[in-house]
């Protein structure tokens, strides 16, 4: 490790030029937690489109799933099934304020394309976050 390890780092908390705290509620979710609301809406999406299918598995059709309930999710309750369960939401630009439609539906189309949300920047939030100027944050 370069440099003298007992002083503190002068690099910013994350989150603190959005203007959020550190850790505790309200502050970036980290990309593990992330990831794994990811993982708890595309089984939800998965086991819906099957639902319709079967016995044929679902194909794109989950794709389809996962935007409808994403979207819809999002501009209604500010997170998404896996959100709910990790404890997370998405944060608004403007504080109390609803997410507009416009913000779901752009957000959730680069989310399935997967790559801009693993494009990250210092803060690490996702292409598909600065573009749509959301943040997902600890909501417990």
């Amino acid at each position: 490790m370069v440099g003298n390890v007992g002083q503190p780092s002068q690099a910013p908390d994350r989150g603190a030029s959005l203007g959020l705290p550190a850790s505790g509620p309200g502050s970036l979710a980290p990309f593990s937690r992330r990831v794994g609301g990811y993982a708890v809406d595309a089984a939800v999406s998965l086991l819906i489109a099957w639902a319709f299918t079967a016995p044929a598995l679902p194909g794109n059709w989950s794709l389809l799933v996962f935007g409808v309930l994403t979207v819809g999710t999002l501009a209604v309750f500010g997170q998404t099934p896996g959100h709910r369960v990790l404890g997370m939401r998405l944060a608004h630009p403007t504080p109390g304020a609803r997410l507009a439609p416009w913000r779901a539906v752009v957000r959730t189309a680069l989310l399935i394309l997967l790559v801009p949300a693993l494009i990250v920047d210092a803060d690490g939030r996702g292409l598909h976050d600065r573009l749509t100027g959301t943040a997902v944050v600890l909501d417990r």
